[in-house]
């Protein structure tokens, strides 16, 4: 059996043709012919199938360890393929702390369709317990590592709870990808992911992936994603294959920068606290037991009170002001006016993402770039702390 770097490079192929070719080609053709009217072909529409995003679904199969892969046209349209396999009634536990898209989806759609969810804290797994045995219940969904805190999540502790009370179990792996963790092996029964993020890894392609770890479970998600149509285009399932080829390197080299910014945010004096899980051995160690060989390349930070995260924010040069993560390029963003907003501003607080949190996601620059950076950002900050307030003369 090869090896995971291998895997990266060169997938599963899909036979699909006999030229030689390197490289898997792009199929633009939305049909292909039938030998004849009795004929079943392999491939008849492409929204059915296609040999350029098979190879893709087929690799992100491979690479998770599950049956069958699926590509979608973003990670939300993979995250509804995901809950649309269930039935109005049907209760799903989820994780309090999740994605600011998946919390609309779940609460501003699917509750329309009249499924039933149940947040909790899945930090704490006497809560999970609690709340999965309170009624009948179909899934437990939550987040490797959440967004935009990175607390860990125990994927084998919580899948084992879940199991218990006839759950499947569903796992947004997207800040993680396969490299760091594989939750299917862990317990899981669906892994998600903003294939946008890590995996595509250039900030060029919108693409959502999911993989079945059983086959019953894939029947189900093929119908979602056949019938519903999200399906991604043969360009897109390129780019993300060539993306994959280079996510080791990546994902390598973004988390040493990201922990060589957590210790120095930690030592800041503008700085009240730091949230990024591998920010030390401890930290190290604690992601092991949970199945984790690294913490990725997105960490976050709160500036101290009175200290202006819009100016930090504002006045970065190498950091990109944008959403998103996962790429070759370094991006910061502040989550209560960008990626969460979605959320109620009590029910942020409630959850930890104050006011004052900012995240990074970390590329592949030179670190000390990167630093510099966030240097020359922070004086700014201070600066503004010390300028006194300009009075304004009313006539």
């Amino acid at each position: 059996m090869v090896q995971f770097n291998t895997q990266l490079v060169h997938g599963a192929g899909v036979n699909d043709n006999a030229t030689g070719a390197v490289n898997p080609p792009i199929y633009n053709s939305s049909t292909y012919a039938f030998g004849s009217v009795d004929d079943a072909p392999r491939w008849d529409y492409a929204r059915s199938g296609n040999p350029t995003r098979e190879f893709l679904e087929r690799q992100i199969a491979q690479l998770e360890h599950g049956v069958q892969g699926f590509a979608f046209a973003s990670g939300l349209a993979a995250i509804h393929a995901a809950l649309s396999i269930f039935a109005p009634g049907d209760r799903i536990v989820v994780g309090a702390n999740i994605y600011g898209g998946t919390y609309s989806q779940i609460n501003e759609h699917f509750d329309r369709w009249g499924l039933d969810f149940s947040p909790v804290d899945t930090q704490d797994l006497d809560a999970v317990e609690e709340a999965l045995s309170a009624a009948p219940v179909k899934a437990l969904y939550f987040e490797t590592l959440t967004n935009p805190l990175l607390q860990v999540n125990d994927v084998a502790a919580l899948s084992q709870l879940a199991h218990r009370h006839g759950a499947i179990v569903i796992v947004d792996n997207t800040f993680v990808t396969p490299y760091l963790q594989q939750p299917l092996d862990l317990g899981a029964d669906i892994v998600l992911h903003s294939a946008t993020k890590y995996l595509a890894g250039h900030s060029d392609v919108i693409a959502g992936l999911a993989v079945a770890k059983e086959e019953a479970v894939a029947n189900r998600l093929y119908f979602a994603q056949n019938r519903l149509g999200g399906v991604l285009p043969p360009a897109e399932s390129d780019a993300v294959r060539r993306g994959l080829q280079t996510l080791a390197l990546r994902v390598d080299r973004q988390q040493d920068n990201a922990r060589a910014i957590a210790q120095y945010l930690l030592a800041h004096p503008l700085v009240g606290s730091v949230h990024y899980p591998g920010i030390d051995e401890e930290g190290d160690a604690d992601l092991r037991k949970k199945g984790l060989k690294g913490a990725g390349g997105v960490l976050s930070f709160e500036v101290k009170e009175g200290v202006d995260p819009s100016i930090v924010l504002n006045s970065l040069k190498v950091f990109r002001l944008a959403v998103s993560l996962g790429a070759v390029e370094s991006l910061a963003e502040l989550p209560c006016r960008m990626t969460h907003f979605e959320i109620p501003r009590e029910e942020r607080l409630k959850l930890g993402i104050s006011d004052e949190l900012v995240r990074l996601a970390v590329g592949i620059e030179d670190v000390s770039d990167l630093l510099g950076d966030l240097e020359q950002a922070f004086e700014k900050a201070r600066q503004s702390l010390s300028t006194p307030a300009r009075r304004t003369i009313h006539s």
